[in-house]
């Protein structure tokens, strides 16, 4: 199974859904100059995000609960969520804490996501991948957001990671040309947001996933073939954002480098705080009564880890992410 899931991400997975049929997103008003609308951090003013379990919160288009709204821009559910980082995650912090005006969040990931279901199963057949992010929870996040247009909005995507997760070991002989058969639908998508109104985008690529105690633990082997793939696959996804600017001249597009921001963290942990950087404690790891609880057992505290389980770090991990997201904006 890949993610190995935490009490906190299986709740979120866990949220029932109930949808009828994809509508059609209205389109926004965008750009008639040929040139981007990006306002600006201080002019968004609406967050579309999208990704797997290091961005859900458990955000519910269906069941009635409050949508985003002024003094409660994230909605539902009660801040921080359901996340996978034992407290709040990057669009968590980049909603609440680094923004530079207040900012309505739509964030229709889901935790275990991958880009199309039918290319790389998630583990569990329920799981709504990037592609029902896109056809179907964007249409209804976008009829609620009825004052949403091109030049105060911002489409955010994080994938990957269970797409990388669960097929580089493979195809070890054609890593490139199946990371490729991703990115067409990816950005297939990408045009399907394009064409609904979306002209400003941020992507986030894969972070060093070979070097989580997942990885680390099973082999040297799956740590090279690992590697080699999300190399790839950030690669791939440069010259693709290249490519969605040349191809529209209209479209403000940036990538968050969150290779270099877990690096970082993990060359030199002491100084972001962190005490342990390669391990993790089995005590931790379905989540704490408290974002710094602390047992005996586990030594440091749990913020005082990089990593709450095999896969997916804390929330101080997540709030690095989103500085370097709020620098780029």
């Amino acid at each position: 199974m890949y993610p190995s899931p935490s009490k906190t991400f299986l709740a979120a997975v866990a949220v029932a859904l109930t949808l009828s049929s994809a509508v059609e997103a209205v389109p926004a008003s965008a750009s008639s100059s040929g040139k981007p609308v990006y306002p600006g951090a201080k002019g968004l003013k609406y967050f579309f995000s999208f990704g797997d379990s290091y961005t859900q919160t458990g955000f519910n288009l269906t069941d009635g609960s409050p949508m985003p709204s002024s003094g409660n821009p994230l909605g539902n559910p009660v801040y921080p969520g359901w996340t996978s980082a034992n407290g709040p995650n990057w669009i968590d912090y980049l909603t609440v804490e680094f923004n530079k005006t207040e900012t309505l969040t739509y964030n229709m990931a889901y935790g275990g996501a991958t880009i199309d279901a039918a290319l790389v199963a998630p583990y569990r057949p329920e799981v709504f991948s990037l592609k029902d992010q896109v056809q179907t929870f964007f249409p209804l996040a976008s009829g609620h957001a009825a004052n949403w247009k091109a030049s105060n909005s911002l489409f955010l995507v994080w994938i990957g990671i269970n797409d990388i997760g669960g097929s580089y070991w493979a195809h070890p002989d054609d890593v490139d040309g199946f990371q490729s058969g991703l990115m067409d639908v990816y950005f297939g998508l990408v045009d399907e947001l394009y064409s609904a109104g979306a002209r400003n985008f941020l992507f986030l690529d894969v972070p060093p996933i070979q070097r989580a105690p997942l990885t680390v633990e099973s082999s040297a082997e799956a740590v090279a073939l690992e590697t080699r793939a999300v190399n790839s696959y950030n690669a791939l996804l440069s010259s693709r954002v290249s490519a969605l600017k040349k191809a529209h001249t209209d479209v403000w597009s940036k990538i968050v480098s969150t290779t270099k921001v877990f690096n970082n963290i993990m060359d030199r942990p002491a100084k972001y705080g962190f005490e342990n950087a390669t391990g993790w404690c089995e005590e931790y790891s379905n989540g704490t009564p408290e974002w710094d609880t602390q047992y005996s057992e586990c030594g440091p505290a749990v913020d005082k880890y990089v990593w709450l389980n095999n896969l997916h770090p804390t929330h101080l991990v997540h709030k690095e992410v989103a500085k370097a997201a709020a620098k780029v904006l």
